[in-house]
């Protein structure tokens, strides 16, 4: 009889918390966005993989090495060690930060470098939603430190990595619901932004057809990335990681010599690192750190933080037709979100259903490249203050 009891408190069904069956439910719902509408399948899959496994009770996937006068004797589960090695040393975000280096070109912000502007602008979000934050602890609706204020905020960025590296090192606890949030963001972007433009614009607005761009030459693209590591190394270096691992990326790619590295970067490196990236940010998504108060409120000022990102960087545009010479289509001030390339697709389609003779997508890839390296400022601005 002993045995029978000791069985059957040795299953998942006995040892499961109230929590569990939600969170595992919230990872298959992940995977049917994944799956089934097509909503960043790269990193929501495997991130809601990751969240059922660590809710599944008695698994152990997250538990810790048992020590003993210092050492190991017994070691810890694998999510444990994936999310130890590659997500709070920040080792994932900055790999696949070089990969995306070596997938970006540089020619459409060198080619009209004003729209720099525009990806700046579209920054706004992340340190109007850090006041958000700030505020709502202050009204006492839920306790948010500033630190964890200014990880929210990075989800204003609209970018996966730099959130995933901010949290990190400022609200390592709050990292699954920042993640989550940033990523259904990213996928959602073709849902959440129409409606912002369409009120923030005219319809002669959206049919303003942009001239056509200068060609870039391969010593600019070479030039670019090294001067601006050296610019953000001297004046900002809380955000070298990032942008030295998104320059290094990028220079593989333009200097044509380390064809087959660039090759690696923006391919089996970083597919690779995103399936344990995915499950390593699922593995913070046990129900005793996803369901509370502050998970609602990051939800909230997550999207908040998207919309006024998508509203400055419009509003911007608008600002400067009031006195550029060539104007610009204030479709293109969207992209200032780094949603790389989602939100420059979205300006391109919205540009079309108003002018059919309007492209903007390289246009657009302007201020989408800017805002990579816009929230990667911001993110050095908030770890230089609060790291």
């Amino acid at each position: 009889m002993e045995k029978l009891i000791g069985l059957w408190q040795s299953t998942g069904l006995f040892q499961m918390d109230p929590g569990q069956p939600i969170m595992i439910a919230i990872g298959f719902f992940l995977l049917y966005l994944a799956i089934r509408k097509g909503f960043e399948p790269l990193l929501l899959l495997p991130i809601g993989f990751g969240a059922i496994l660590v809710n599944i009770p008695g698994a152990g996937l997250m538990d810790a090495p048992l020590m003993q006068a210092g050492h190991a004797i017994a070691p810890g589960g694998f999510l444990y060690y994936v999310y130890h090695v590659g997500i709070s040393t920040g080792a994932f975000p900055l790999i696949i930060f070089m990969g995306v280096g070596a997938m970006t070109d540089f020619g459409p912000l060198l080619a009209n470098p004003k729209t720099l502007f525009l990806g700046a602008a579209a920054q706004f979000g992340i340190f109007a939603t850090v006041l958000g934050a700030v505020g709502i602890s202050a009204m006492g609706w839920i306790d948010f430190s500033i630190a964890d204020a200014a990880a929210i905020g990075i989800i204003g960025g609209a970018d996966g990595p730099t959130a995933i590296f901010v949290a990190s090192r400022l609200a390592p606890e709050l990292l699954g619901a920042i993640a989550v949030a940033a990523y259904s963001y990213m996928a959602l972007v073709p849902i959440i932004q129409p409606p912002i433009i369409r009120l923030l614009t005219s319809h002669e607005e959206r049919c303003i057809e942009m001239v056509q761009l200068r060609h870039v030459s391969r010593t600019e693209k070479i030039i670019f990335p090294l001067s601006l590591l050296a610019l953000v190394a001297i004046l900002l270096p809380a955000a070298t990681p990032l942008l030295g691992m998104f320059t290094l990326g990028n220079l593989m790619r333009e200097s044509g010599v380390v064809d087959r590295l660039s090759d690696t970067a923006q391919n089996a490196l970083i597919n690779t690192v995103t399936i344990f990236l995915g499950i390593g940010v699922g593995s913070k998504m046990s129900a005793e750190h996803f369901l509370n108060i502050k998970t609602l409120g990051i939800l909230a000022l997550g999207i908040v933080a998207f919309g006024i990102g998508t509203a400055t960087g419009i509003l911007m545009a608008k600002l400067m037709n009031k006195v550029a010479k060539h104007k610009v289509n204030p479709l293109i001030g969207s992209a200032g979100v780094s949603a790389v390339p989602m939100a420059a697709r979205v300006s391109n389609r919205m540009g079309l259903e108003a002018n059919p003779h309007n492209f903007l997508l390289m246009h657009a890839m302007g201020p989408n490249v800017a805002g990579v390296i816009g929230s990667a400022v911001a993110a050095g601005v908030m770890l230089a203050f609060l790291g």
